[in-house]
């Protein structure tokens, strides 16, 4: 998701803990649920879940998992090199990570704090400490001290030798569509992602999501079988301006009436929707001036046309408790704790807690 937010902390729920051998623990087993039958609603752990651990991390990751989500949220930036890392900056954010030195003596880009991926390689980021301080606004997150990025291609193994194999992987290609020099090319960055994913061998388990709908134009044409996610943050429609936006691929939303729902709908491939939850962007039901983005015309329209509806990314819980009554099909969130506890307190179906793999 797009970064122009920061949440304040809440209270947060307690982690549920679970054994560190054996197999999935069926999500009936932590809390009593409605039967199997019911539509699963998607808790989706964005970034792996930063309001608990440091984002994008290996570590963060394994303990959504362990928690029982039913998406991992992630997204992709390509290296100079081409490598695939899974980091939500185009550029390397002093607020993430620091510098503990060159690759080699006298690299002309050193410092690469603030510098593209695109023009690094793997090597020269793997310098990076991305877990030299907790990230600002969010007070509970478990620091991962010396983090480095990592490769797409770990987080799937991740989830190979979990055995998780209910657990779905909503990767978006973090193309800047607004400003196209500062990330690889749309055709290089679509295919390197679906490159790893389809050498993973579980792309079954995979979406691909883009707020670039040209991107998710791409993926469709090399592999039309992935279900596709649009995101929107609504500015990004640019409703009323002569033309079309350059985030949506060629498609302009006024000739949509301005409308999401049957702009995004007109993207071959897309299966789900992902707006923003509101105004402002970091704002609670609490607000004076809050309202929701996706609204109960909006998600009828989705679900008429076959089409699940997932906004980003809320952690407020009474927030969370009014879109699911609006009947939304699941969230991205932060805390992916907190929507745990909702579901549990409501009856809903639980997403499967998985143990870690014996060593």
């Amino acid at each position: 998701m797009v970064p122009r937010h920061v949440v304040a902390g809440l209270v947060l729920f307690p982690v549920l803990a679970f054994p560190a051998t054996g197999q999935a623990v069926a999500a009936g087993q932590d809390h009593p649920g409605p039967p199997s039958h019911q539509v699963a609603f998607d808790l989706q752990a964005h970034r792996g879940g930063l309001g608990l651990t440091t984002e994008s991390s290996l570590d963060g990751f394994r303990k959504a998992i362990r928690l029982g989500v039913s998406t991992l949220e992630l997204d992709t930036q390509i290296t100079k090199d081409r490598k695939v890392v899974v980091n939500h900056d185009r550029q390397i954010s002093v607020h993430k990570c620091q510098d503990s030195g060159p690759l080699v003596p006298g690299d002309p880009l050193y410092p690469y704090v603030g510098k593209y991926i695109k023009d690094l390689t793997l090597a020269q980021i793997k310098t990076l400490d991305c877990g030299y301080q907790q990230l600002p606004g969010f007070p509970e997150q478990e620091q991962i001290k010396g983090f480095r990025l990592v490769e797409l291609k770990d987080v799937l193994n991740l989830v190979k030798d979990f055995g998780a194999k209910r657990l779905k992987l909503n990767i978006e290609t973090k193309v800047e569509a607004g400003a196209p020099e500062q990330t690889a090319p749309r055709g290089l960055f679509v295919r390197r992602v679906f490159e790893e994913i389809h050498r993973s061998g579980i792309e079954r388990q995979v979406s691909i999501q883009s707020f670039d709908w040209g991107a998710l134009k791409e993926m469709h044409k090399i592999a039309p079988r992935y279900p596709l996610v649009a995101l929107t943050n609504y500015d990004f429609l640019q409703v009323g301006k002569p033309g079309a936006s350059p985030w949506l691929g060629g498609i302009d939303a006024d000739d949509y009436g301005g409308d999401f729902v049957r702009a995004a709908a007109a993207v071959p491939g897309v299966a789900a929707l992902s707006p923003n939850y509101g105004f402002p962007q970091n704002g609670t039901i609490a607000d004076p001036d809050f309202r929701f983005y996706p609204g109960e015309a909006m998600i009828r329209e989705a679900h008429r046309r076959g089409l699940k509806l997932i906004p980003w990314t809320c952690d407020d819980p009474a927030t969370v408790e009014a879109l699911m009554d609006m009947g939304v099909d699941g969230v991205i969130t932060d805390y992916p704790d907190r929507v745990r506890e909702i579901m549990a307190a409501r009856g809903m179906r639980l997403p499967t807690a998985y143990r870690e793999p014996r060593r």
